[in-house]
C-alpha cells in the first residue's frame, strides 16, 4: 500500500538478509503483479532458487576480507540469468584476487553482470579502478553511494 501510495516504480528489498524473511517471496510476486519493478539484493547466503524468475536478483558475493565468505552458497549463481547482478565488495589485494579467481572458476563474466565495489574505508575507488584497468576486466566499478550520501550512519543506510 506505501509503495503505491508513493507511485514508485521500481522497488528494492534489501536488508539485512531479506530471504530469512518467508515474506520476501510473496511481497515481491505481488509487487511484480501489481506493475512493478522488484529487485531483490541478496547476501548469497540463503537459496535464491525459488525467487520468482521476473524478480532482479543482485547477488553479493562475499569476500574474504567481510569475514562472511565462509557462508556463501555458490549454488546460487546457476540460478541468476543475464539480467541479474553479482556484486563483489573489495576491501584490499587479497580480495581483489579473489574476486577475480571466483570470476573465472565460475564463468561470472558469460551469466550475470559483474560488479566490483571498493569497501568503505578500507580501498579507495581510485586504486580498485586501476586494478580493474590492469587486469582488463569486464566488471562495473560501483560505489556504495549510500556510504556518500550519508556518511555519517554505518547501518541502515
Amino acid at each position: 500500500e506505501e509503495v503505491e501510495r508513493r507511485e514508485i516504480q521500481r522497488v528494492v528489498i534489501t536488508g539485512g538478509e531479506p530471504l530469512l524473511q518467508d515474506e520476501t517471496y510473496p511481497l515481491s510476486v505481488s509487487l511484480i503483479e501489481k506493475g512493478f519493478s522488484v529487485l531483490l539484493e541478496t547476501n548469497g547466503s540463503k537459496p535464491v532458487k525459488d525467487i520468482d524468475r521476473r524478480v532482479h536478483k543482485i547477488l553479493d558475493l562475499k569476500c574474504p576480507g567481510s569475514e562472511m565468505s565462509n557462508y556463501m552458497d555458490f549454488r546460487n549463481v546457476s540460478y541468476l540469468t543475464l539480467r541479474d547482478e553479482i556484486k563483489f565488495v573489495i576491501s584490499d589485494r587479497e580480495d581483489f584476487r579473489w574476486a577475480v579467481a571466483v570470476m573465472k572458476e565460475y564463468n561470472l563474466a558469460g551469466k550475470s553482470h559483474i560488479l566490483y565495489s571498493p569497501a568503505c574505508n578500507r580501498l579507495s575507488p581510485k586504486t580498485l579502478a586501476e586494478w580493474i584497468i590492469q587486469e582488463k576486466l569486464n566488471v562495473r566499478l560501483q560505489l556504495q553511494i549510500h556510504r556518500y550520501i550519508w556518511p555519517d550512519i554505518l547501518r541502515g543506510v
